[in-house]
């Protein structure tokens, strides 16, 4: 196991590629993980559910966000959290990278 401390920029852990989402998760623990995602215009994640909390981080580009059928349009440096058991979907309205922490409870 690698214990060296290092600072990252999040945006370069992953890269778009045409099409496609991409994901690459940095933390994975019994209590939760943090991954960072990477979409291609016009890419999403249809509605689902979580069985936990989860906070979206917006690093990069513009995302449509849906909780509930209600619709959040979200930019660079702008977060939302995602209730556990609430219907949610993303769609990219043009290229953007975030970050997903769930928390289980």
């Amino acid at each position: 196991m690698n214990n060296k401390v290092e600072a990252t920029k999040l945006s370069s852990l992953v890269e778009y590629q045409a099409g496609a989402v991409v994901s690459r998760e940095i933390i994975k623990k019994s209590t939760g993980t943090v991954t960072v995602f990477a979409f291609d215009q016009n890419q999403g994640l249809s509605e689902h559910t979580a069985p936990f909390d989860a906070l979206v981080y917006i690093i990069s580009g513009k995302a449509e966000i849906v909780i509930e059928k209600e619709s959040y349009v979200l930019g660079e440096g702008e977060m939302i959290i995602l209730p556990a058991g609430k219907t949610h979907a993303l769609k990219s309205l043009e290229q953007f990278k975030m970050v997903l922490t769930m928390i289980r409870s």
